[in-house]
């Protein structure tokens, strides 16, 4: 099986940049084997496009590789019309891979539906993000461990961001081992992890009773819960909140 470090096969790739009379231009529009970039409707504040799957997934021996670039001061919007179920993987494994870079001043939004992980899976998802000084990127993601009715399977989540070169987010998820993670303190009895991540600048408005500000410019509010609705309801509000305009550019870096 191919690893998440050495690319995958078929990797679907997005490079946006704006040309010399500042319009959005799909420089890459290339599907993979498992997502193809669609675009939607024409709108003035960047280019809109949908991750539609071409191919059920994920099974064993699965690498689906994700690569996106947003030039400088452009604008990239990306929403998933369906979520992505790992399957019971039968004593194999599969892996999840995407690599974002943000040019000065460019700027993307990813509203990312549900990553479930069946009884079975066994799924390692890395997310490696870099952004130059002035670019932004606003991020949903919710994981839920296991369908109706399961448990879930093993799967270690990790995330690293930088900012300017420096790191601004490094988490590492290690939900492998149902026994561990169900440990009061840790997950318990929840089974829905919900975020929204802003990066590369300060969401304003009212506080959230649970974001976490970052190091540099950038906050995230994280959400558990048994079930997927409730947490929905709410981050919407806060993904709404921080993507209509109510942050500010950070000048700690």
């Amino acid at each position: 099986m191919t690893g998440p470090d050495d690319g995958g096969a078929d990797p679907t790739a997005v490079a946006v940049e704006r040309d010399a009379d500042g319009r959005h231009v799909a420089r890459v529009l290339r599907p993979g084997a498992f997502l193809a970039p669609r675009p939607l409707r024409p709108a003035s504040d960047g280019l809109h496009l949908a991750l539609v799957g071409t191919r059920a997934g994920l099974l064993a021996g699965d690498a689906l590789t994700l690569h996106l670039s947003v030039g400088p001061g452009a604008r990239l919007h990306l929403v998933e019309p369906a979520g992505l179920v790992a399957y019971d993987h039968r004593g194999g494994a599969s892996s999840w891979h995407a690599t974002v870079d943000i040019a000065e001043g460019g700027e993307l939004t990813w509203d990312a539906q549900p990553f479930v992980v069946a009884s079975g899976a066994n799924v390692r998802r890395t997310m490696d993000i870099a952004l130059a000084a002035g670019a932004r990127m606003l991020w949903r993601d919710t994981l839920v461990l296991g369908r109706s009715g399961e448990r879930g399977g093993s799967v270690r989540a990790t995330a690293r961001a930088t900012y300017d070169g420096q790191d601004l987010l490094v988490e590492d998820l290690d939900l492998r081992d149902p026994e561990i993670r169900e440990l009061p303190g840790i997950l318990g009895a929840h089974r829905v992890i919900g975020s929204v991540t802003a990066l590369g600048a300060t969401p304003g408005g009212p506080r959230h009773p649970y974001r976490t500000d970052l190091a540099g410019p950038g906050a995230q509010v994280r959400l558990l819960d048994t079930v997927a609705p409730a947490i929905d309801a709410e981050l919407t509000g806060v993904w709404e909140q921080w993507r209509n305009g109510q942050s500010r550019q950070s000048p700690s870096r």
